[in-house]
């Protein structure tokens, strides 16, 4: 209703015969009919504008004579909402008229192009205008505000001229010159007008501004056609695809849709770095995926913390710990933006981008994901143009590299760089090949690359092209069903066997929708995703790790108003495989007609079940996100395997007997498994063909579905106990979102149930806590004691004591919860501990506590000897327990006392000082400690985020200085900067590598 007011008032006031407030008075006859034309539409009305003006503008050069800070406002000299015949304008500055005019102003010609304020009902609303204006030519779009209560957008181009003149008493110009810059502000005021007219046109292609299509289909409230976005576009090409796409959507083929199944996004909480470090477009990131690592590696794009520019870090998200930390090595790539980077092998190569508008680049970088170092390539074979906004993507040892912009022309070509020869080919179209593009996508699926979508300097493009890399032939591939809607700037990706496509612009409903082509039925599939509402996929990319597609990055700049960046998103893909072939109905018919799917199973007699289970386990068969099943009453299980194995074992139609000879008893003991334990996939295939194990297609496909999360659970059930007592549900507030676990206790931060109200439930409120997260035993985190013991303040909940044993990356410690406390946010620096080389080294930790560092040197480090300092008492109880469990014991003296005291002299090779905040007192300590030859400490600290190199100068300074007040003659520095994670907000926790060695005279 406010909307509607204010817009009733607007349109009354640009009706009212009273002037306006601009110079002119009224509103520019050359955009009436477009003000018109929004105006008319129920969810926009303008509030200002300018259809493009020439003008002399005079500005004050001295200050108020009331306000010496200010200066007075200036005096339009020439105004024009018109071309300008350039002999009107030289007796303005050459007559006697600028007389007229205060000698104290100077004069500044100016040319403006055109810009409308827009208040619009909702963001929705906004969006789909700003991209609309977006591709008609006026990129410097955007919203301005998006409030409760309001939101405005602007329209605007960047189709500018400013020149200074000189002073209203002394012209700086020739006529000549003058006349030169009105002609050139001419021609600007003609591309502005044309781009005006174009940007009218494409709104009355849309029927939502006319009376064709209803208000809420065009602006994406529901399902919208698959050639929505391009009604955007000016010229015939608009017509054409408008056409096109409503031919297709005639067709029988219908358009297949997925019912019952809707995808969520879920935000990536991130530590470590700020998240702000991923806030980028126009990045690249590479995936790595494999028993050991599950990370992402992100590159350069555009953005990032505090003032945005394009950047050249190298980010790896880890994502077992959710942790970003940034790769700090030398002799690195330009800062850069339309990229691209790819694995192969040991690793990342990068290659081309834009450094700038005029330094486009084609240089390739590798980063070597053992030695972490960058080295720049020299390669041989063809020149490979420079270029951006190109595609890539990898197929053995080789990276094709497809499309792209070199300066103002847009690329064909497709290149290879084969990393083992390290020399650039370039493949000749042959074949039904792709049009010029940039801004695409490309993928690889076996030995196919498949690419998509971009932009051909006129228009998105919607079509879908193969390559295959073994007979160098392109396809236009034709797919039946409901097509993605042309679309740049998106992302691709392959997920077993679906190839996806999310996002992209022109930003439509199919921004939260995902497009998969099942490469087994060969045939289009869209999916919603839910809680994509604030994101915008644009120029993001998209990785898979495991069954999740991580989407990094995205977003959309309007240079005059600022940027939006999305958030680091994580979407689920398992629910995928649940697809069933009655899930899949073509658009129009009954829902009986189905699809053929491709799930297989293994049915076995009961009897073989667990052995032909431990053999599918052991080589990786055995599909571990479905479910076990069983036939016939029992008498056979069924049990799910992998695509593989399907394609490696023979069919149920087949007679076994032609692929192994059944003559010889496999069965060579009483533990077949055992007999396999070292052998071949083939000997394992002949151990289930004896079972008599039959592969049959599974169509049960019983999915082992997510059920509710832990939060979920504990909201129903604390819900209930308070509407039993009347109790009011804004305490449902106080529910932590997160926890720890520590061995079998599950730790509840301190801020959460504080309210008193709480107390009335008693018992029964921790208990419905615990079962809702599968604890056993419960506590509530307190604060750190700040005594010099650090001492826990844990508060038990639920149990009769708080000793944990908590195991760690093969580490046990066990400790008193509610006397010790246990740092979860060392995790990663007790990493970098344990992965040194410490063999045959003597090392003194003075801040021992129960072994946080101390057994990863002994267990994993190979540390020679280690001495502990400690001085709480319930610590050293759990550090002389934990050097026995671990069987350490004999390699670690334990130095009860302050360390200033106990620590021993002149023996370590390595000295850890792990103490927050700060270490300090003890440095002297580490200087004595170290051998008379130097070596290495690791200094702690917790510093303000703007204060970390004056904190490594000072941890410098002040060990050269006790080096020398101790008589030690070192040569020292710091070889490493450790950022282990955010203490509190602007504090970092850092730890300091200093090395120290005897002076070389």
């Amino acid at each position: 209703m406010e909307f509607a007011k204010r817009k009733a008032a607007t349109l009354a006031a640009m009706n009212s015969p009273e002037p306006d407030k601009s110079p002119k008075g009224s509103i520019d006859a050359p955009i009436v009919p477009l003000l018109t034309t929004i105006n008319s539409h129920p969810f926009y009305f303008t509030t200002s504008s300018c259809s493009g003006r020439i003008s002399i503008f005079a500005h004050p050069t001295t200050p108020s004579s009331t306000n010496p800070k200010k200066a007075k406002g200036g005096k339009w000299v020439f105004i024009s909402h018109d071309p300008v015949d350039p002999n009107s304008v030289l007796p303005l500055l050459f007559g006697s008229e600028l007389t007229q005019v205060d000698p104290h102003h100077s004069l500044v010609f100016r040319f403006e192009p055109l810009i409308i304020a827009i208040e619009c009902k909702d963001v929705e609303a906004a969006q789909w205008l700003v991209s609309l204006a977006i591709s008609c030519g006026f990129r410097e779009s955007g919203i301005t505000s998006a409030t409760k209560k309001r939101v405005i957008i602007s329209i605007r181009c960047s189709i500018r001229l400013e020149a200074p003149l000189g002073y209203t008493h002394k012209i700086m110009v020739s006529t000549e010159y003058l006349k030169y810059i009105v002609e050139l502000a001419n021609e600007k005021m003609s591309a502005n007008r044309k781009r005006t007219d174009g940007f009218l046109d494409a709104l009355l292609k849309k029927g939502s501004f006319g009376h064709h299509i209803s208000n809420e289909k065009i602006l994406g409230k529901y399902e919208v056609d698959s050639d929505e976005s391009s009604a955007c576009l000016d010229g015939p090409e608009s017509e054409f695809m408008e056409s096109s796409s409503k031919h297709l959507n005639d067709t029988k083929c219908g358009s297949l849709t997925v019912s019952g199944l809707n995808l969520s996004s879920t935000q990536m909480l991130i530590t470590g770095e700020s998240i702000e470090r991923i806030f980028l477009w126009g990045h690249s990131a590479s995936a790595i995926d494999d028993a050991f690592d599950k990370k992402v590696l992100i590159f350069g794009g555009f953005g990032g913390p505090g003032r945005h520019a394009r950047r050249n870090d190298l980010l790896i998200l880890d994502l077992e710990f959710s942790r970003l930390e940034v790769v700090d090595v030398r002799g690195m790539p330009l800062s850069r933006v339309g990229h691209t980077s790819l694995i192969v092998g040991k690793h990342m190569y990068v290659i081309g981008g834009r450094a700038d508008p005029l330094n486009i680049l084609n240089d390739v970088w590798a980063f070597s994901l053992n030695k972490k170092e960058w080295k720049l390539l020299q390669c041989s074979g063809c020149l490979f143009p420079p270029r951006h906004r190109h595609a890539a993507a990898a197929v053995g040892s080789k990276i094709y590299i497809f499309g792209g912009i070199q300066a103002d022309v847009i690329l064909s070509s497709l290149h290879v760089l084969d990393t083992e020869a390290m020399a650039w080919t370039e493949h000749q179209a042959e074949g039904e090949h792709p049009c010029p593009r940039h801004s695409h996508s490309m993928v690889p699926y076996g030995t196919q690359l498949y690419i998509f979508g971009g932009y051909d300097g006129e228009k998105p493009l919607g079509d879908l092209f193969s390559f295959d890399t073994e007979t160098l032939l392109w396809k236009k591939e034709t797919i039946p069903g409901k097509l993605p809607s042309p679309r740049f700037s998106h992302s691709m990706f392959v997920y077993k066997n679906f190839i996806g496509i999310i996002g992209g612009c022109p930003i439509s409903q199919s921004q939260y929708e995902l497009s998969l082509l099942d490469m087994r039925s060969h045939q289009w599939k869209h999916i919603v995703v839910n809680s994509l509402e604030n994101d915008i996929l644009i120029r993001s990319t998209a990785n898979i790790i495991g069954d999740d597609l991580i989407m990094i990055g995205g977003g959309a700049a309007c240079y005059a108003f600022g940027t939006k960046f999305s958030d680091p998103v994580k979407i689920n893909l398992f629910p995928l495989l649940s697809l069933k072939s009655g899930e899949l109905r073509e658009s129009g018919e009954e829902s009986g007609k189905c699809i053929d799917g491709s799930f297989w199973a293994i049915r076995i007699e009961r009897k073989y079940a667990k052995l032909v289970k431990d053999v599918l386990k052991k080589f990786g068969w055995l599909d571990l996100r479905r479910k076990v099943y069983s036939l016939d009453d029992g008498i056979h299980i069924c049990l799910p395997v992998t695509e593989f194995f399907s394609s490696i074992f023979p069919d149920k139609r087949t007679d076994s007997s032609a692929y192994f000879d059944s003559s010889k008893p496999i069965f060579e003991s009483e533990n077949p498994l055992k007999d396999i334990s070292s052998s071949t996939e083939f000997k394992a295939l002949k151990v289930l063909t004896e079972c008599h194990a039959t592969k049959i297609e599974d169509k049960v496909v019983k999915v082992k579905k997510a059920s509710n999360t832990s939060l979920e659970v504990m909201k129903e059930s604390v819900v209930s106990l308070i509407s039993q007592r009347g109790l009011p549900l804004q305490l449902l507030d106080q529910l932590p979102s997160r926890w720890e676990r520590l061995g079998d206790i599950v730790v509840l931060p301190r801020t959460c149930f504080k309210d008193p109200q709480w107390d009335s439930i008693g018992t029964e409120l921790w208990s419905a806590v615990a079962k809702s997260l599968g604890a056993r035993r419960l506590a509530r985190q307190g604060r750190i004691s700040p005594s010099g013991t650090r001492d826990s303040n844990l508060e038990m909940l639920i149990g009769d004591n708080g000793w944990v044993h908590h195991r760690e990356k093969g580490i046990l410690y066990s400790f008193d919860a509610t006397k010790c406390m246990f740092s979860w946010g060392n995790l990663c620096e007790k990493l970098r501990m344990a992965h040194l080389d410490c063999t045959d080294e003597v090392i003194v930790d003075l801040f021992a506590g129960i072994g946080y560092f101390v057994l990863p040197f002994l267990v994993r480090a190979n540390a020679k000897l280690v001495y502990a300092c400690e001085w709480n008492p319930m610590a050293i109880e759990a550090l002389r327990n934990n050097l026995q469990e671990n069987l350490v014991a004999d390699r670690c003296v334990v130095l009860e006392g302050d360390n200033r005291i106990v620590a021993p002299k002149g023996v370590a090779h390595r000295v850890c000082l792990g103490l927050l905040p700060s270490s300090e007192g003890s440095w002297v300590t580490a200087v004595r400690a170290l051998r008379e030859e130097g070596g290495v400490m690791h200094i702690h600290g917790n510093v303000k985020d703007s204060e970390e190199v004056s904190w490594t100068q000072h941890v410098l300074q002040s060990i050269e200085d006790i080096a020398r007040s101790e008589g030690r003659v070192w040569d020292i520095s710091v070889e490493h900067t450790e950022r282990v994670k955010w203490y509190a907000p602007r504090i970092r926790h850092l730890v300091a590598d200093v090395r120290c060695r005897r002076h070389s005279e």
